[in-house]
């Protein structure tokens, strides 16, 4: 049985580190606990459930899978790294 919690609203800012594309996105993040005690996070973009953010995010121009997370409104604060 899993108990349903309130959900939150966070914001993330993103900047690919292969080819320097940011974006921002909002998220709603459903926390529950499972029959064995064990907390979840579900993200969702528009009522649509979606892979976390912080964890299964590519680049929507290069596909890069390198991503900086920053907080929400700090796209201008990223650059890219040069290796």
């Amino acid at each position: 049985m899993t108990m349903k919690a309130e959900s939150i609203h966070e914001a993330y800012s993103f900047v690919c580190l292969r080819c320097g594309h940011a974006w921002e996105g909002a998220y709603e993040i459903r926390h529950s606990v499972d029959g064995q005690g064990r907390v979840h996070a579900d993200y969702y973009v528009h009522s649509l459930k979606v892979p976390s953010p912080l964890t299964a995010n590519r680049c929507r121009v290069c596909r890069g899978s390198r991503i900086r997370i920053l907080r929400p409104g700090r796209v201008r604060s990223a650059s890219p790294r040069s290796d």
